[in-house]
């Protein structure tokens, strides 16, 4: 089941701007640290739920759609044509929007899955991330560790967690900072199979001449 979670939308909701609710926050803190160990696996986004962070940002005519949302990549394709057409429908967006929609959608999940079968170190990690968002009227920034190893990592649940303790109340803020946590963690796990298909490339290329010294 797709779980989706709405940032800021264009002409429903105002463009992100400074505001009331402010938190600005430099205390490093480690979040999901696990115990050291170290494994290859397929593919996947390094959390609980294997969800793909989506960022949809399109102006048609003076209109503008913004949305951001995590999506199962396991979801049919149909599920994004009907999301494309419920999401113009609501909204009362032009029709032209339902296939730019659906393009920008297929687009991220068609990169997610072109990673899907190569493998990836999962191991300790300790890595930085940071939050500098603007949404509605509540700007928050902060910085803290994530255990990148960790795939039972929750940013949802962190992202709750981070506005109970803030008294920050607007029920947008939580969803943006989970996708947030996750463009970053993508990233970074997307760079870690890069780098091991780099790796095992150098080794095939060096054992021929290994050989040929022999």
């Amino acid at each position: 089941r797709r779980l989706k979670q709405r940032t800021a939308i264009g002409p429903r909701n105002p463009p992100w701007h400074g505001g009331d609710e402010r938190s600005d926050r430099t205390a490093m803190k480690t979040v999901s640290l696990g115990a050291p160990r170290s494994s290859t696996v397929k593919f996947r986004m390094p959390t609980r739920d294997n969800l793909v962070p989506i960022r949809v940002d399109i102006e048609v005519d003076g209109q503008r759609y913004r949305d951001a949302f995590t999506w199962n990549p396991r979801d049919p394709d149909s599920e994004v044509i009907t999301f494309a057409k419920r999401t113009a429908k609501e909204l009362k967006l032009p029709a032209t929007f339902v296939p730019q929609i659906l393009q920008s959608i297929q687009g991220q999940l068609a990169e997610f899955r072109s990673y899907e079968g190569q493998e990836m170190q999962v191991k300790e990690k300790i890595m930085p991330l940071k939050i500098d968002l603007r949404v509605n009227n509540t700007t928050i920034r902060d910085q803290f560790l994530w255990d990148i190893g960790n795939l039972e990592s929750d940013p949802e649940e962190f992202a709750r967690t981070l506005c109970d303790d803030l008294n920050i109340t607007d029920p947008e803020v939580g969803p943006a900072i989970a996708v947030c946590i996750r463009e970053q963690l993508y990233e970074i796990a997307s760079q870690t199979v890069s780098a091991m298909r780099e790796a095992k490339m150098s080794k095939k290329r060096r054992a021929p001449e290994f050989a040929s010294n022999r």
